[in-house]
């Protein structure tokens, strides 16, 4: 009873938006799909949609793209304002991270290093020199001190330049992705489509990230997967290369004093960053998985919004029917 009452108040709030059709022979007349991406139904295709997947008169594909090389050039030539302003806005902070900030972070510990690398210079000239040998302990143990500091800064400056080499990467991906963004409005504005895709199709094409996006028409899904993998293997790399960095470090200091505080904190960055490369590695593979499983389930509602398998028909005659079928 709950559900007939549900198919009834469905009928009355779509009666609106889908045909009244007098007599028994009109209501049994196929409903046909005129062109691409328009059902033939006035009070449907003339629906309000969202500004996520709105229509533009703007058709030309090699403007679009041209214009897309600018960040949110392509959105904003579509009308898709609010999509290029997130791209413009992320790609300028990543600019100034990448270009700006750690430039100045670079140059600030180049400022901070050379006092320390002077004295240690001064302290080695002396020793070398003859210092008298009341004063070399003291000589040696500044001499330490001092080089202690410059390796700190040292430490810091090969950080930072691994992450800047890292947030790089991401800002290339993301700007891949307003290009597969820009040319995804433009193929949905002009080749849209309600037709059932191959779910089997789908996975095995899935089998190579993006291929399956775009086998269904999501290139913007395929982008955001190519910006995901650019930037999570660069970040795998760069953790990587710090792991290897300090794993030299920790072997020098080894050798010489394995209870020293300096090993211990070299100890801590090497698990730091090896847990760092285990994320991005964890974080690959389920992306992966994901993509693959998104192409299945968006090949499967390929056809969702077409009104041959989902229509709703009221009629008044003794009362409101409604006809309400979804095939899969």
């Amino acid at each position: 009873m709950f559900i007939r009452y549900l198919i009834i108040a469905l009928a009355v709030c779509l009666g609106a938006v889908c045909p009244v059709f007098a007599d028994g022979a009109d209501s049994t007349e196929s409903i046909r799909v005129t062109q691409k991406g328009v059902t033939g139904i006035e009070s449907i295709d003339t629906l309000t949609v969202n500004e996520w997947d709105i229509p533009t008169s703007h058709n030309s594909l090699p403007i679009t793209m041209l214009l897309s090389i600018l960040p949110g050039g392509g959105q904003y030539y579509t009308g898709h304002y609010v999509r290029g302003g997130f791209i413009t806005g992320i790609e300028a902070l990543l600019f100034y991270e990448v270009y700006i900030n750690k430039s100045w972070q670079k140059d600030r510990i180049y400022e901070q290093a050379k006092p320390y690398q002077d004295s240690v210079a001064m302290m080695t000239r002396e020793i070398m020199l003859g210092a008298d040998r009341d004063s070399l302990p003291s000589l040696l143990e500044k001499r330490h001190e001092y080089a202690t500091r410059v390796r700190e800064l040292s430490d810091k400056k090969m950080e930072q330049e691994d992450l800047r080499t890292a947030e790089n990467a991401w800002l290339f991906g993301l700007h891949l992705y307003g290009m597969f963004d820009a040319f995804g409005i433009w193929y949905h504005n002009n080749h849209r489509s309600v037709e059932l895709r191959s779910m089997k199709k789908a996975i095995l094409l899935g089998l190579i990230p993006g291929v399956g996006q775009m086998y269904n028409g999501e290139f913007g899904k395929a982008g955001l997967l190519y910006m995901s993998f650019i930037g999570a293997s660069t970040s795998i790399m760069t953790s990587q290369h710090m792991v290897n960095y300090y794993l030299k470090r920790k072997h020098v200091l080894g050798a010489e004093d394995e209870t020293s505080e300096e090993y211990e904190k070299i100890q801590e960055r090497v698990t730091y960053y090896r847990k760092n490369r285990n994320q991005y590695i964890w974080g690959i593979a389920l992306i992966y998985l994901y993509s693959v499983a998104d192409a299945a389930v968006d090949a499967l509602l390929s056809d969702f919004d077409n009104p041959m398998h989902m229509a709703v028909l009221p009629r008044l005659e003794g009362g409101v029917q409604a006809l309400f079928s979804i095939d899969f």
